[in-house]
């Protein structure tokens, strides 16, 4: 169980690109040929964690809880699986909103806007990791996305870097009735990934 300490404004924030150099260094802790961890400690947010390779799926949930390298939780077990029987080599969890705590309602109640901005250069970093240039981005966040009224924006931030990238977007699973993609939690291993029209998804949005 992680509960936010506070508010992320009060941190002393570690920019992307600076944490990025770090975790790419070799660790004492976990495999950088195997895993990608950024920031390579645990602490009260994170931007990046997954496994290495030339063709990952980047699944986006809402925001990070306690998975790290080597010690993945179910939801994480789950995306590996949907990734590898899709034909990916790897996968990269993102999330909307980079703070970390396991129950959405601890979220910060303001979108802390540094926070975000070096959240969407881990976004654009991840997106450029697809050796074929066609990244893959599979929305999964459920309904969580209702928990915080910046969330839909911050989504939108991201299809806005995903085009400069030449994204693809995807679902899997059975969408919700307010057309909510599926949280990967309980998906069947060989579930496929269907296209998804992100933008009008959020145009739908109450």
């Amino acid at each position: 169980m992680h509960i936010p300490s506070g508010e992320t404004a009060l941190l002393e924030l570690i920019r992307f690109d600076g944490a990025l150099e770090t975790a790419l260094a070799p660790s004492p802790d976990y495999d950088v040929r195997r895993w990608l961890y950024v920031p390579n400690t645990y602490g009260e947010y994170r931007y990046i964690l997954g496994t290495r390779g030339e063709r990952p799926l980047i699944c986006v949930g809402v925001n990070p809880s306690t998975a790290a390298p080597g010690d993945l939780d179910p939801t994480l077990k789950s995306v590996e699986r949907v990734a590898l029987h899709n034909g990916y080599d790897s996968f990269i969890m993102f999330n909307v909103y980079a703070q970390r705590a396991t129950r959405p309602e601890d979220m910060e109640r303001a979108c802390n806007a540094a926070l975000h901005r070096e959240n969407m250069r881990a976004f654009d970093y991840a997106l450029s990791l697809d050796r074929a240039g066609a990244p893959a981005v599979w929305a999964a966040w459920g309904a969580v996305i209702e928990k915080r009224d910046y969330l839909p924006q911050c989504v939108r931030d991201m299809i806005a870097v995903g085009e400069g990238r030449g994204a693809r977007w995807f679902s899997a699973g059975k969408r919700t009735k307010a057309g909510h993609p599926h949280h990967p939690l309980y998906l069947r291993k060989d579930s496929p990934l269907d296209p998804f029209d992100v933008g009008a998804y959020l145009d739908a949005l109450p």
